[in-house]
Parts: C-alpha cells; structure tokens; sequence
C-alpha cells in the first residue's frame, strides 16, 4: 500500500479508564491490564477496522520487568492482529504526549494511517528491587552446584542488605522530588498556599460537576474489574466534590513541613489509570466519512536546567508550539494544563504573562501572554481527577478536543510539564 501525504492528523476519538487512587480500585492490576482494556474499548466503541490499524505506540513511566515493552503486549493481549507492530515511550509525566506525537508524525510523513497512541500507569504496581549486594548473591546462589555454594553466596549477606530498594522519585541531578521542586517555585514565583488551596479546590469542583452532568460519559468508559468481576468502577474516585478552602486549610505542609505551603490538597494524587486515542490521517477520515473530535495542528517539546525551575518546562515549549500553529495565545479558546500542582500551574502562568522571563530566559522581546486561571481546565485537572504518569497526555488531548466540539471553539492549547525540566505544548483544532 501507498501513502499519501496528509496535511493534517485528525484524533478520531479518545477514551480513558476511570482513573483511580493507588492502592484502591486497581490495587492488583497492572499497567498492562489497564492498558489492555482502554485499548480493547476504544477499538469497538470506535468500530476502526483492526486490520487497518498499522502501528500502536504506549507510554509507561515505571516499566514492569515482565513487560517492559507494554504497547506491543497490548497488541497481543487484547486480539488485534499480531502484524501491528508497537513500541513502548518513556518521556515522563510527557509520556503519552510522546506516543500521541510520534503517532503523528508517522501519519503526517505519510508512513500510516492509522495508528492508536496512549499511556497506561500503575502506582499500585510499582517494582520492588532488591539491594545490589543481595542481588548479586541470588545471582551467585543460583550458580552454585552444591547447596553449600548456594548458601555460602549468602555469608556476607547483613540485614541491610534485604531492605527493598523502590524507583527513584527524586531528580537523579539535583537530589529533589517534584513536590521539593514545586515548594520552590512556589518560593521563588511568591506563589501563597491561599492561591493554591483556591485553584486546587476550582479543580475538584470543577471535576465534580463535570462528572455528575454526564461531561466525561464519551471518554470515560466502565471497567468491570478482574478477577472477580464483581468491583464496577464507573467514575474517578479522586474527586472531592465536598471540599472546601478551610478543610484545605487545616492541612498540613507535605515537602517541606515548616514553611511550606504544598498539602494533599493542592497536589496530583498518585493514580493508577490508562488513556488512548484513536489517529488517523485526514483523507483516511474523509474516505470513511468520520468527523473526528479534532486535529493536531502543532506541538514543541522544550527542556529546561532542572537547578533552575523543574517544572517550567511548558513555558518554553509554548511559544513554539504557537509559531508552528502560525497562531498567538489570544487565538485559543480552549486551554488544559496538566495540573502537578498547583503551584506549577500558577508558576506557568506567572511565566507565561511575564516580560523579564520572555528576555531573559525565553530570548524574546514580548511575553507569552496574559491567561485567567479560572479560563483553564474547565472541566477538572490532575488534582482533582488524579495523574497516572504515562496515561495523563491522552486525558487532555482528549478533553481538549470534546471541549472545542462542545464550545465551538477553533484552537484549543494543552500543556505537560515533565520530569528532568522538559515540557511539552500542543495546539488542536476543529474542523
């Protein structure tokens, strides 16, 4: 078969598992399992031909050791046809924008039409590793040829030894978490726990009423959960519909216990969950006569020194992304931003709307431009409807999307920041 060039990438239809608390509804699945069961329902519920479909591309953030290469496990787990390649992306909390990205490109360049692109995240299932020097016993125990070898291995062997080892959660560069990172943006940007406990509770009410009208019954589907069956997860269960400024008042700093001003409140929740989307090139939906929910005008990836502002990375990526789009800030009616925190998001905008950051740190004359945090995710962000790391992308492209078909917007903007300073913009339209 041929390709053509196609001017533009349409996202045909996105869809996403209910995304839940780790350690709650999916505490013994894994990401796999949630991956297979998006992927199987966006597939039927969009009625793609599988044997068009000709590459599936996933993002993981914490890989299982038996499955490091998640996507092409979906492809064999859930029916498609064992001739889809796939591979498995890792750009951090950017994951699923990666794969949804890459997915793109194989389109626009003409080498599909057809591709689904997605993440899938389970802090439920995070690996557990054994210390170097253990390891290395096992690895000499099990080469022994007489059970006197196997257990010598073990001499040297101290009870420190057999502490578990869990995946790194700080910055391998400068020593700190993400929320140690955000604690000092929000120092640095003067960013008050009041803003924040304001703009996370915007978030959960925001997502309360999103789900209680119906919003999300297009991209949220029902996962009846394994092995019973018997558990019917049909919502986010991070929501807090009922919160209130002075309940997130009375909690207490988390990163930094005496002066800081980031709680459980004003933070992403550690989620399990998985996301996808359907793409395929323009003439592929025009020939089957499918009006798509949107179409991938452009994106920017952009990465900034971590010692710096971790989570600045969004604000970089952002004007290129727009230079790319041949549009400004004040042509976007629709805008997402993956909420860490809050205090990033706020960090963002403060960025966004600033003179002396756009000379200094961007190289530009003029600012980004001015964006109202209450005209942001309209419908809920991470905090209130939780972040599994390579599913979140999806979320948003999704819900950026459905938003420009309800609102009859032209251009919708989504941002991610990431691990290691990086941070992805894209630009969607409608038709």
């Amino acid at each position: 078969m041929t390709w053509q060039y196609t001017p533009r990438v349409a996202v045909v239809r996105g869809l996403r598992t209910p995304f839940a608390k780790s350690g709650t509804h999916y505490a013994h699945l894994t990401a796999l399992e949630l991956g297979k069961m998006v992927v199987s329902e966006l597939v039927q519920r969009s009625g793609v031909d599988p044997s068009t479909i000709q590459e599936l591309i996933f993002g993981n953030v914490i890989p299982s050791v038996k499955a490091p290469n998640i996507a092409r496990e979906i492809v064999l787990g859930t029916g498609l046809p064992r001739s889809i390649p796939a591979y498995t992306v890792g750009k951090a909390c950017a994951s699923a924008n990666q794969a949804i990205t890459s997915g793109a490109d194989l389109i626009f360049r003409g080498y599909a039409d057809t591709v689904i692109a997605g993440g899938s995240e389970s802090l439920s299932d995070v690996p557990i590793l054994f210390s170097r020097k253990f390891s290395d016993a096992l690895v000499t125990a099990g080469k022994g040829k007489s059970v006197g070898q196997k257990l010598g291995a073990f001499k040297k062997i101290r009870p420190k030894d057999l502490a578990p080892e869990a995946p790194a959660i700080a910055e391998s560069t400068t020593g700190l978490t993400m929320g140690e990172s955000a604690e000092k943006m929000a120092k640095e940007n003067g960013i008050s726990r009041e803003a924040q406990d304001r703009f996370a509770l915007q978030s959960h009410l925001r997502a309360a009423q999103a789900t209680a009208s119906g919003r999300f019954k297009d991209e949220v589907m029902t996962v009846i959960v394994p092995p019973r069956f018997e558990n019917i997860v049909e919502t986010d269960n991070l929501i807090r519909g009922d919160s209130t400024l002075e309940g997130m008042a009375k909690l207490k700093p988390v990163f930094d216990r005496k002066y800081g001003t980031i709680t459980a409140a004003n933070a992403s929740p550690l989620t399990d969950g998985a996301a996808a989307v359907l793409l395929m090139s323009e003439e592929r939906v025009k020939s089957l006569g499918i009006k798509p929910i949107g179409y991938i005008k452009s994106y920017a990836y952009a990465a900034t020194d971590p010692f710096d502002q971790l989570l600045q990375g969004p604000v970089f990526a952002l004007p290129v992304a727009l230079e790319r789009a041949k549009i400004q800030l004040k042509d976007i009616g629709v805008i997402e931003m993956h909420e860490a925190f809050a205090a990033q998001v706020l960090s963002n905008i403060q960025w966004m709307g600033s003179k002396r950051i756009a000379n200094e740190k961007l190289g530009r004359s003029e600012p980004i431009g001015d964006v109202n945090p209450e005209l942001i995710n309209r419908t809920g962000g991470s905090i209130a409807l939780g972040h599994p790391f390579g599913a979140t992308g999806a979320r948003i492209v999704t819900t950026v999307c459905n938003e420009l078909q309800l609102t009859g917007e032209k251009y919708g903007l989504l941002t991610v920041c990431a691990a290691g300073g990086m941070g992805v913009a894209m630009v969607l339209e409608r038709e």
